[in-house]
């Protein structure tokens, strides 16, 4: 019976013949005619028979015609750009992907379209005024990927556990347990005439428990080898599959011609022990993404406002404590964490971290702002009216515009040790079972077998996922939260460390400062207070910190920038604040330590001068750094501090003054350009450029809200002295990478010796295989957290 062209299924005594392919319905039909229709044939290319049977999609959304439901389901609604996130269950290859991630080809209404293939979720931007809702999800169903909509939980993602490996572990281990048991006779070798004669029962059934074990448990490991040969690849399930079929035809060949009992045993063993190793991984990566997911939470606190003895406060607190209702406070350059409506201030609002499109929007008074963008203006007042997942910022900080396209070192030396280590492993137990076919043929199954089963390069894949993934794990304990584990890798090749000044080796929390002019009238005054309120740089929250407290005005226009300063107007009065250049003065140019001029109107009015405190242990930090490391500083202020910082840093280190963001751009790529792995910390707004630019990008947070998708990384201030102790284990994990590559083969090797001669049970080689997996596991997390506990133990030693 012919399979149909699209979806795979049986078509019958009567397929539907269209352009000399089979069909099994009109809906396969159909969906073969868009896609051919609009030149996207390379879908059945891809994979056969990739779609989704048509037989069985329901068309039935009439319910989204109400634009209340509708609505609920988008994540963003501006203008013409929609946002929107659907659970296809129907993604199961690479064609599923790629047709779903070229929507726009089949509607112009399609702005782009990304797969999340492990939660099997799609997540489309459109232009609803083209598409509706409605429509979208019927362009889905049409070509086989019905999204599941489940309204009650349109505002809480409801995970459901995959449960499937527990029932093939289950199913496995409960036919090893009987398949043993019904060995035992024949192991013992009992000569009782009952087992003579019920010996042909035992064997059939322990193949009929074998079935499920081959067929279910095991299939995960086929349909995964199957894969890898049809994209051309050689992955680690490939040995795998190859030992399973080999055990059971030689089993079912011992059974039918009578020769002995086959190995059905050692298959379930095999089978059983290898779905225990997954299922061990799979709960170790389960707690370490929990790890990540709830350090994520630091990055983005927020101001609470409320309302204290007639008095407005301001109250830092973190994403978890937003409550429906609340009203935040959003600076100047601070991303809005959470669905609100603007209460005061003109809102300009930067959606790129959610649409791609850098065109800010403006809000007024009563608008809905979508959690995601960056207010670009003065500070605004919101109120909350929906809280988020974590989940949804966390994939800001990973959005593929800031992706730097890093390489994965290790990943990539795992992925090359595992097709090497594949092909010479099926060379070896292909030219092993040839030699033993003439030697001794009984033994030839045995040892081949044993091979493909002893030699799977499961712990050299383990390896790095799990050592990083511990570090991860440790870095976020002590105050440094890297975006993944490419970070780790990547900081271990680094030598050169450039720091920003103002703000990373000065705490502005401890400055003190003085102003130097004529006095301000309490309107200025007012201008002053409201225009620092809005803004984000360290010295503008320093000062408004220290200054006395004015009643806030909302400002009339506000415009920051970086590097120089501030803007702002409020009626007739406008005000300057910022660097010299900025504000057109030249007389205090010469002032002692970071300086910020202010001018009000076409009047210069006077500067305030911060003396700077240097955060505690720096010297000694930068000493230990320098040991090994290239050091450089760059800063935008003048040089009037010089001598004091240049008592701090060790002799050679590189310092540059009156540095612009693209200066300090410009300097990275110039070092990158001479070969050096550059790693560049600073405080996350001016810095942003140059951090994106370098190979690791840090930003240093202190009670901020900083939200910089440039970084690799968010240290908290308080654990700047850790930063030597995190290169130390940075480059630990690198050792212990190594060491498990050591391990692995060394057992690999006495493994291979024992098999090629035929000394080693597959059952044995069976029990061995997982152990060593998990050995590796337990390896790398129990030197990762020992070594790493006693370096940061040794880190605190030296401070003190």
């Amino acid at each position: 019976m012919e399979a149909c062209y699209h979806c795979g299924d049986p078509c019958g005594r009567s397929p539907i013949i269209h352009q000399q392919k089979s069909f099994c319905c009109n809906g396969c039909k159909t969906v073969y005619d868009i896609l051919h229709q609009n030149g996207m044939e390379f879908y059945y290319e891809l994979e056969k028979a990739p779609g989704t049977s048509q037989n069985k999609a329901t068309t039935h959304f009439d319910y989204l015609d109400n634009p209340e439901i509708a609505a609920s389901l988008l994540q963003f609604s501006e203008g013409d750009r929609q946002l929107i996130s659907f659970e296809i269950p129907a993604i199961h290859c690479s064609s599923c992907i790629w047709v779903l991630e070229n929507l726009g080809r089949l509607h112009p209404g399609v702005y782009s379209s990304t797969v999340n293939f492990p939660a099997k979720k799609a997540q489309i931007q459109f232009n609803e005024k083209e598409l509706s809702v409605k429509a979208l999800v019927v362009l889905l169903s049409r070509i086989g990927y019905q999204p599941k909509i489940n309204l009650a939980s349109a505002e809480k993602d409801q995970h459901k556990e995959d449960r499937s490996l527990i029932y093939k572990l289950g199913i496995a281990g409960f036919a090893f347990g009987n398949i043993m048991f019904l060995s035992f006779p024949e192991y013992f070798d009992f000569d009782e005439i009952w087992l003579e004669h019920y010996k042909p029962m035992f064997r059939t059934i322990m193949l009929l428990f074998s079935l499920p074990v081959v067929f279910y448990a095991a299939s995960d490991y086929f349909k995964a080898a199957f894969k890898g040969l049809r994209s051309g690849m050689l992955n680690i399930d490939l040995p795998i599959a190859l030992g399973v079929s080999v055990l059971f035809l030689r089993s079912v060949i011992d059974v039918i011609m009578d020769w002995g009992p086959g190995f059905f045993d050692s298959l379930s063993g095999l089978v059983f022990f290898l779905l225990l190793g997954r299922f061990f991984q799979q709960k170790t990566y389960s707690y370490l993404s929990f790890e990540r997911d709830y350090k994520s939470y630091f990055p983005l606190g927020v101001t609470r406002l409320s309302k204290h003895k007639g008095k407005l406060k301001e109250t830092q607190i973190p994403l978890k404590d937003i409550q429906k209702g609340d009203h935040l406070l959003i600076r100047s350059n601070e991303i809005i964490p959470v669905d609100g409506k603007l209460q005061q201030g003109e809102a300009l609002i930067d959606y790129s971290f959610v649409t791609g499109e850098a065109l800010p929007i403006h809000k007024s008074a009563g608008a809905t702002l979508y959690a995601g963008g960056k207010q670009c203006g003065a500070a605004i007042e919101i109120e909350v009216t929906k809280t988020v997942s974590q989940s949804y910022l966390t994939q800001l900080w990973g959005n593929a515009a800031f992706d730097k396209g890093k390489s994965l070192r290790f990943n990539s030396l795992t992925d090359q040790i595992s097709k090497r280590f594949t092909i010479t492993i099926v060379s070896i137990a292909v030219l092993s079972g040839l030699i033993w076919w003439f030697l001794d043929p009984s033994m030839m199954f045995n040892v081949i077998t044993a091979v493909l089963i002893v030699a799977c390069p499961c712990a050299i894949a383990l390896s790095a996922p799990f050592t990083l993934g511990n570090l991860v794990r440790l870095f976020g304990r002590n105050n440094c939260y890297v975006k993944n584990s490419a970070t780790i890798e990547n900081w271990s090749s680094i030598d050169t460390v450039v720091f920003d000044k103002t703000g990373t080796l000065s705490t502005p929390a401890q400055s003190a400062f003085s102003y130097h002019g004529l006095p301000l009238s309490v309107e200025e005054q007012r201008l002053l207070y409201s225009s620092l309120r809005a803004s984000n740089h360290p010295l503008s929250r320093s000062l408004y910190n220290t200054l006395e407290e004015q009643e806030i005005v909302s400002l009339d226009d506000f415009s920051e920038t970086l590097g120089q300063g501030i803007r702002a107007s409020k009626n007739e009065q406008s005000m300057k604040i910022g660097a010299s250049s900025f504000v057109h003065n030249q007389a205090s140019a010469t002032a002692q330590g970071a300086v910020v001029h202010i001018s009000s109107g076409a009047q210069y009015k006077g500067h305030y001068v911060f003396q700077s405190e240097y955060r505690q242990g720096l010297k000694e930090l930068l000493q230990r750094l320098a040991t090994n490391k290239k050091l450089a500083v760059l800063t935008g202020d003048n040089d009037s501090q010089a001598s004091h910082l240049n008592a701090l840093i060790p002799a050679g280190t590189e310092v540059r003054y009156q540095q612009s963001p693209q200066d300090k751009l410009d300097y990275i790529k110039s070092l990158q350009d001479q070969g050096h792995k550059v790693m560049m910390i600073g405080d996350g707004l001016n810095d942003s450029g140059a951090m994106a630019q370098s190979d690791i990008g840090i930003a240093i947070a202190e009670d901020t809200n900083v939200f910089t998708p440039a970084s690799d990384a968010i240290l908290q201030a308080d654990s700047f002295e850790k930063l030597a102790a995190f290169f130390g284990l940075a480059k630990l994990g690198k050792q212990i990478i190594y060491s498990c590559f050591a391990i692995s083969l060394l057992y690999n090797l006495i493994g291979l010796g024992f098999a090629v001669t035929g000394h080693l049970e597959p059952v044995v080689a069976a029990i061995l295989m997982p152990l060593s997996s998990i050995s590796i596991v337990i390896f790398t997390t129990i030197s990762t957290r020992y070594f790493g506990m006693r370096l940061l133990k040794s880190n605190r030693k030296n401070r003190n």
